[in-house]
């Protein structure tokens, strides 16, 4: 409960500058499979430990999950 209000939040934060069909779009994403983003953000952080600059870490696992994304999108 506390986890999921967190990760709207964290969310709400982080798209405050995208136009709001775009914000509605991911915060829902985000509300269908909040697992997904979570291991996402958790191998990002990952790799930037690892010293691979924030984008690439990005893209190279929404790479790996793109499926899972697309499929989320779709929707």
């Amino acid at each position: 409960m506390i986890k999921e209000f967190l990760m709207k939040q964290a969310v709400k934060y982080g798209t405050k500058d995208l136009p709001k069909e775009q914000r509605d779009m991911l915060q829902t994403a985000v509300e269908k499979n909040p697992e997904l983003f979570s291991k996402i953000a958790k191998e990002i952080e990952e790799l930037k430990k690892t010293g691979k600059p924030e984008m690439y870490a990005s893209l190279d696992v929404m790479k790996k999950y793109q499926k899972e994304l697309q499929a989320l999108f779709a929707k």
